[in-house]
């Protein structure tokens, strides 16, 4: 039997590639309130014309609806690949409690590869777990990637 860790990761997994069916990056995120699901987003910026449509931007925005407020600390994240300094500023400021990360992104990942907002001074400190269905969502990545390049 799959772990909690997993099988949350799988479905911001089936979203990243719901994003690459259509064109996007292929991002899933997924939040997690007490072992429930309250809120996903996948990456949707050229759908939107919109430079803020993040899978974690869209999630934190669902989720804050839904509970009613903004702080999340009794929340999880699962993301599939590491957050941009945008998303990582949001995650930190919506107090998220732990951000669990399918792929590192060296070039731009913003929780410990790039640079690492997590850890701060004078910031919100979220935990932070890399490396849950990392080949998998590498490979989303790369496909696309490769795709693009391709085609």
């Amino acid at each position: 039997m799959k772990d909690e860790r997993e099988l949350y990761m799988g479905r911001a997994l089936r979203l990243a590639k719901k994003a690459a069916s259509m064109g996007e990056v292929p991002v899933g995120a997924v939040i997690v309130k007490d072992g429930k699901v309250i809120a996903t987003g996948y990456n949707k910026r050229e759908t939107l014309k919109n430079a803020l449509a993040h899978a974690e931007i869209i999630a934190i925005n669902r989720a804050c609806r839904k509970l009613g407020g903004w702080r999340l600390h009794m929340c999880d994240i699962y993301v599939t690949l590491e957050p941009c300094p945008m998303c990582a500023g949001a995650i930190i400021n919506a107090r998220i409690k732990t951000v669990y990360v399918g792929a590192k992104d060296t070039s731009r990942g913003a929780l410990g590869s790039f640079c690492d907002l997590a850890s701060a001074s004078g910031l919100y400190h979220p935990k932070v777990e890399f490396g849950c269905l990392q080949q998998d969502c590498s490979n989303v990545l790369t496909e696309f990637f490769r795709g693009l390049r391709h085609g």
